[in-house]
C-alpha cells in the first residue's frame, strides 16, 4: 500500500465536531510541501457538516455526492490517520449500509427486483420494471470494505468505543464496527453481485448476466468494473489482516486481476503517441470498443485505476500509469482552460463534451506528470482559496503528500 498514514496520526481526534456549517469549507494552503494541518482541519470541519443521502437513486453513492464524498474521507484517512477524519467515514457508512433494499423498511428498501427477490442491493431507480442493478452496486459495498480494512490497519482503535456512537447497533467498538461492514460487503457481494449480477465464468473477466435486464451478456464497461474492484480490492485488503478466508480472498483477487490483464494485456487499451511523441493511452467505454472514450467515464477509469496501483498489491507500475497522464497532458489539454471531451483529444455530445474543468479522477495523474502538477492543481484550486468540492481537494491532497514524501 503507498502512502501509509503520515506525520498527522497524533492530530486532534475532533477535529471539526464544534465546527460552524454554515461557514465550513477546504482550504488549499499551499501546492508544495507537506499536507498542512490547516488542510487536513479544514478538511475534517467541511466533511462533518454534511449529511449522507438517504438512498441511492440516481447513484448518490456511487459517483453522486455521498459516493465521491465518502471515498474522498478514506483516501484522506490513508494521508494522515487522523481519527476525527475515519469517524466520519462511519458516519457514512452507518447510512449507506442502513439503507441497503434487504435492511431498510420501505419505501428505501424491500423492493422486488429483477431478480424477483429483495436482494441485498442498492436500487438506483425503483420506478423501473423490472428494477436492474448494475455496475453502481460495487461502490457501496466498497465504501464498507474499504472503512473495514481502514479500521483493521489502525490497532490502536480496536478495542476502542465508537467517537460518533452505535445509532444502528452495527457494534460498539471500532473492532466490531468493522466486522460488520465486511460481513455485510460480503453479502452484497456473494448474494447478489457474483449470484446474480456478473458473470465470469470466461477467465474471470466482468460480464453481465445473460438474464440481467442492464446489459446482459455484454462487457462491463471499465467504468463500472472500476466500482467492482473498488469492492473487490477492499474486500481482499480486509481478509488479508484477518486471515480468515483465503479461499474468499483468492476469489475476489482473480477477479481484479482478470480486469486489469484485460484492460492493459488483452486488448482493452492502444498505446499510441501523442504530438509531442510521448506514448499515450486510448481506450473505448466498454469492449469491444478500444477507443475514444469519452471524459466523463474517463475519469472514472483513471480513478480506478490509479486505486490498484497504489493498493500495491496488483504489479500497477507507474510506467503504466504514464500514458494515463500524458494523455490527458499531451491531448486531452486543449489550452485556454478548455478540455476535451474524449480520451483522443475530440469534443462531442453529452459526456463527450469538452469542458472548462479538470474532471477529478484526472488529478491523480499529475503523480506520474510533475511538470504538469501546479498547472494541473491550479485549473480548478488556488493557494488561499476554498472548494467545496470533496473529491477534488482529498486527490490534490493525495498528489502533493504522495510529492513530498517523495522528496
Amino acid at each position: 500500500m503507498r502512502g501509509p498514514f503520515g506525520a498527522y496520526a497524533l492530530g486532534t481526534v475532533l477535529g471539526g465536531l464544534l465546527f460552524s456549517g454554515a461557514q465550513a469549507q477546504m482550504k488549499v494552503t499551499s501546492f508544495d510541501g507537506n499536507v498542512t494541518d490547516d488542510e487536513l482541519k479544514s478538511f475534517n470541519d467541511f466533511i462533518t457538516t454534511l449529511k449522507p443521502d438517504t438512498d441511492n437513486i440516481g447513484n448518490k453513492w456511487a459517483q453522486g455526492h455521498s459516493g465521491e464524498q465518502t471515498k474522498a474521507i478514506g483516501l484522506v484517512y490513508q494521508i494522515a490517520g487522523q481519527q476525527a477524519t475515519l469517524d466520519q467515514m462511519l458516519r457514512f457508512c452507518d447510512a449507506v449500509l442502513s439503507e441497503r433494499n434487504d435492511l431498510a423498511k420501505a419505501p428505501i428498501g424491500q423492493h422486488k427486483i429483477w431478480t424477483g427477490g429483495i436482494d441485498p442491493v442498492w436500487p438506483n431507480n425503483v420506478t423501473q420494471n423490472p428494477i436492474q442493478t448494475g455496475g453502481e452496486q460495487g461502490d457501496p459495498v466498497g465504501h464498507l470494505a474499504n472503512c473495514a480494512y481502514l479500521i483493521l490497519k489502525t490497532d490502536k482503535l480496536h478495542d476502542e468505543k465508537v467517537t460518533i456512537g452505535d445509532p444502528y447497533k452495527y457494534g460498539a467498538t471500532y473492532m466490531n464496527r468493522a466486522e460488520t461492514y465486511l460481513k455485510e460487503a460480503d453479502t452484497a457481494m456473494n448474494n447478489h453481485i457474483l449470484k446474480r449480477l456478473l458473470d465470469v465464468s470466461d477467465g474471470n473477466k466482468m460480464y453481465f448476466a445473460k438474464d440481467a435486464p442492464y446489459m446482459g451478456s455484454k462487457a462491463v464497461p471499465w467504468n463500472q468494473q472500476m466500482m467492482f474492484n473498488y469492492a473487490f480490492m477492499n474486500l481482499c485488503n480486509a481478509h488479508r489482516i484477518l486471515n480468515d478466508n483465503p479461499t474468499l480472498l483468492g476469489k475476489y483477487k482473480s477477479i481484479i486481476t482478470a480486469s486489469l490483464d484485460w484492460f492493459f494485456h488483452g486488448g482493452g487499451v492502444q498505446t499510441k503517441k501523442s504530438g509531442k511523441g510521448n506514448p499515450v493511452y486510448d481506450w473505448g467505454y466498454t469492449m469491444p470498443k478500444t477507443t475514444d472514450e469519452d471524459s466523463n467515464h474517463g475519469s472514472l477509469d483513471v480513478a480506478g485505476f490509479y486505486r490498484t496501483y497504489i493498493d500495491g498489491n496488483y504489479g500497477i507500475t507507474a510506467d503504466q500509469m504514464k500514458p494515463f497522464a500524458n494523455m490527458f497532458v499531451d491531448v486531452m489539454t486543449l489550452g485556454n482552460n478548455k478540455y476535451a471531451g474524449t480520451v483522443e483529444g475530440q469534443n462531442k455530445d453529452g459526456h463527450a463534451s469538452s469542458t472548462n474543468y479538470i474532471r477529478s479522477g484526472y488529478l491523480f495523474l499529475a503523480d506520474f506528470r510533475p511538470d504538469a502538477y501546479e498547472s494541473m492543481m491550479s485549473a480548478d484550486l488556488a493557494e488561499g482559496k476554498t472548494t467545496k468540492s470533496a473529491d477534488q481537494f482529498s486527490r490534490f491532497l493525495w498528489v502533493k503528500h504522495q510529492r513530498a514524501i517523495a522528496k
